[in-house]
């Protein structure tokens, strides 16, 4: 990093892009196989899932049709309610296997690039070797802490959807203008919500990697960093995500759907689909650990750039995390 210690509190959200965007060009050779090693399949996987889910939509809603027009209780309904069931379990099947293939390559992803970036910071040696043989090490802690975050995810969903029910069941007899205001501040609410949700998980993922703590305990470790910082952190994950939303968009609409015409057309751009997705993937990763840095220097915590070398290095085999008594609050003569 280019910024003192000290220094990354004062960066905003041009200043993070700015400071991930020098580390990917530093590093870009590092950068590039991670990204060709374990990005790149992630964002296959994804595209590939997008792709095929509409394959077996469109075979589920072909099917549904065909069963409306066959007379009932004749063999043909019987086939087709038969061949149906088999597409929705081939749905469910499908969906279930690719959960856990972005759950693993999700982890080894973050993981790998969250390592990368602190051992830039530490002025450590760094080789794409050394990066694969830390990343095996850290991926179950990393895994607590995305299901215990998917855990809170759903309870909140249901929690939002309970109250949502219960406002309209209240109050759209007497008054649907009522009902209808109360709605819409309620989906606002419910996406500041997922926000603030969503930035505390994805911080804690770098707490999980840098630090004595996982699951639940670091989503409260990133709830604590965060504040101070939730206006800056959260427009970066709105951005971001808005970036991936529309390649996501854009690659239903012109290349699964066929919105161009000609095979060949539709293949170069899911080319440069996969290739534009697979960078905001990885700029992404980079600019969530820069945050984790900016946010301990909001807060006057100091990383000695020794000591975070030290706890970097593979001992007997074995990754060892920063310890809470590494990262202690350090204040800065400001």
């Amino acid at each position: 990093m280019d910024c003192e210690p000290e220094e990354l509190q004062f960066l905003g959200v041009v200043g993070i892009y700015r400071e991930a965007g020098k580390l990917l060009h530093a590093w870009r050779g590092l950068f590039s196989k991670i990204a060709l090693y374990l990005v790149l399949p992630l964002s296959v996987l994804f595209l590939a899932h997008i792709h095929i889910s509409h394959i077996l939509f469109s075979s589920i809603d072909s099917d549904d049709a065909a069963v409306e027009r066959a007379p009932p209780g004749s063999p043909s309904e019987t086939r087709l309610l038969d061949r149906l069931a088999s597409d929705w379990a081939a749905l469910l099947l499908f969906k279930a296997l690719y959960l856990v293939a972005l759950l693993a390559l999700s982890l080894l992803s973050t993981a790998a690039v969250v390592y990368s970036v602190a051992s830039v910071y530490s002025a450590k040696e760094l080789s794409l070797p050394r990066v694969l043989s830390v990343v095996p090490r850290v991926w179950r802690r990393l895994m607590v802490t995305y299901l215990s975050a998917f855990l809170l995810l759903v309870a909140y969903n249901a929690l939002a959807f309970a109250l949502f029910v219960l406002v309209l069941f209240f109050l759209a007899p007497p008054d649907g203008g009522v009902a209808a205001a109360a709605a819409l501040v309620l989906a606002l609410a419910y996406l500041a919500g997922l926000v603030y949700l969503s930035v505390v998980w994805h911080l804690a993922s770098v707490v999980s990697v840098l630090e004595d703590a996982k699951g639940f305990d670091a989503m409260r470790k990133s709830r604590a960093l965060i504040r101070g910082k939730l206006r800056t952190a959260a427009a970066i994950f709105v951005k971001l995500n808005l970036c991936f939303v529309g390649v996501e968009v854009a690659f239903r609409e012109l290349v699964v759907k066929g919105r161009v015409g000609g095979l060949g057309a539709r293949f170069a751009l899911a080319a440069l689909m996969l290739g534009l997705l697979c960078a905001v993937v990885l700029f992404a990763l980079v600019v969530q650990t820069v945050v984790y840095f900016v946010c301990k220097s909001h807060h006057h915590e100091s990383i000695d750039r020794g000591d975070l070398a030290d706890h970097l290095e593979v001992y007997l085999g074995e990754y060892v995390p920063l310890k809470a008594k590494d990262v202690q609050m350090e204040q800065f003569d400001l």
